[in-house]
């Protein structure tokens, strides 16, 4: 913000980065929030570490390549199909199809 000659005024929190008080205000606000941030992430992959251990964290269920994605496969590398419509009869994201497709060519 200092670079484009910017400055906050919040007159409900009564910070101005104009001045040297603001400018602390507003660098202990983000230090505060990066602090509240790290523990919520700390206390999350505690959580998962936790239900791992109890085996109730399996992550999502794996997309198998069956012969419908190999006929579609077939159907795309003649051109028939692109990938969206391959994406939409597999019903996954488009991500989630590079990564099928990946898996199957590295097989």
């Amino acid at each position: 913000m200092e670079k484009k000659h910017v400055t906050l005024i919040s007159l409900k929190e009564n910070i101005d980065t104009s001045t040297a008080q603001g400018k602390l205000m507003l660098t202990m606000l983000g230090a505060i929030n990066e602090f509240e941030r790290m523990n919520m992430l700390e206390r999350q992959r505690e959580g998962i570490a936790i239900a791992k251990a109890n085996g109730k964290y399996k992550g999502r269920k794996a997309i198998e390549i069956d012969q419908k994605f190999k006929e579609l496969y077939e159907q795309y590398m003649a051109r028939k199909i692109n990938k969206t419509q391959f994406a939409n009869e597999l019903d996954v994201s488009r991500t989630t199809l590079y990564k099928l497709i990946e898996e199957y060519e590295a097989s």
